[in-house]
């Protein structure tokens, strides 16, 4: 079991959504929905591959639990994955945070 801690959060504008993704026990996924819920966000969701983004937590009422969001994780020349969004998200912010 690894003990290392999460990664510094980026800026999250209020109001955004926070997709979560990477390779991770579950308890991890734990862990980062415990560090995020206090963010200024106003969704969470972690990515499924199979699926697309689901929201796992919200303070707004734009987004319910369990609401599967369209993203494509494109990785960039760093080894870095970025986000695409489909049509119904262009106005929301959003924000990705890899473990």
């Amino acid at each position: 079991m690894s003990r290392e801690p999460l990664p510094p959060l980026p800026s999250i504008p209020r109001g955004s959504l926070v997709i979560v993704e990477g390779r991770a026990p579950i308890w991890r996924y734990g862990m980062a929905l415990h560090l995020l819920h206090g963010s200024p966000a106003a969704a969470i969701a972690f990515y499924d591959p199979r699926l697309g983004a689901v929201v796992v937590a919200t303070h707004n009422r734009e987004w319910a639990v369990g609401k599967v969001v369209d993203v494509t994780l494109i990785m960039n020349n760093a080894g870095k994955s970025q986000r695409e969004e489909d049509g119904r998200c262009k106005s929301t912010t959003s924000r990705s945070i890899s473990f």
